[in-house]
């Protein structure tokens, strides 16, 4: 946990930072890759989403 500029209290995962141990994932891919499978799919879904939101978002014009 920390405290962001605005002086809130703020936190993350431990496996975002340095203190996490090692998982299986990180010692068989020994650097050699960055991205878990299943984090790259979910990052795909979230991008379809987000393509099919826009697509019915209909376009706003001003008024002049």
């Amino acid at each position: 946990m920390y405290f962001d500029a605005q002086g809130r209290l703020r936190s993350m995962l431990t496996s975002w930072t340095s203190l996490a141990e090692d998982d299986a994932f990180s010692r068989t891919a020994a650097g050699r890759s960055l991205f878990r499978i299943d984090d790259l799919l979910q990052l795909a879904a979230l991008l379809e989403e987000g393509r099919q939101r826009r697509r019915r978002v209909k376009q706003i014009t001003p008024h002049m």
